[in-house]
């Protein structure tokens, strides 16, 4: 009862989320509101989770601490918001490897076009290192969270 209460204070302006927790090992995305959490998602990561991204194609999802960016409409996947990976730690790390880090990384839905079930594809890991939802809960998620949000990736 009280994250029904909190998201509609969400909804009202009344409170805010300041802050999007994801935790790679259980498959989950936090939407946290005053240290509360406010509303928590399945999510599906990239093919290789395990680990921190590197670089460019390793597919795995990134660790660290991010930001939420600009809202993107039109993709290949259903809505997406931007992470601001790589940031100066990850550009640093890439730079001692003499790798480079990749990009793009997002929270996104479905592929467009994607035939099977929300359900299925949440099943698995299947991006390339970004963070899944279904389409109708990435609108959920679009509808709660804001641009600069910080968000914690966590192993």
């Amino acid at each position: 009862m009280a994250r029904i209460v909190a998201v509609e204070r969400i909804n009202k302006g009344e409170l805010a989320i300041d802050k999007v927790t994801v935790d790679k090992s259980k498959r989950r995305l936090y939407l946290f509101a005053n240290n509360t959490v406010i509303r928590e998602f399945r999510i599906a990561l990239g093919k290789q989770p395990i680990g921190h991204k590197l670089k460019e194609g390793d597919q795995r999802t990134p660790e660290g601490m991010y930001t939420l960016g600009h809202i993107m409409e039109n993709s290949q996947f259903y809505r997406s918001i931007h992470i601001d990976y790589p940031n100066q730690n990850d550009q640093a790390m890439a730079n001692r490897l003499s790798l480079n880090p990749g990009g793009d990384i997002k929270i996104h839905g479905q592929k467009n076009g994607e035939w099977r079930s929300s359900r299925y594809m949440q099943s698995f890991d299947w991006t390339n290192g970004c963070i899944a939802l279904t389409n109708a809960e990435m609108d959920e998620f679009l509808t709660l969270v804001k641009e600069g949000t910080p968000i914690e990736i966590l192993p």
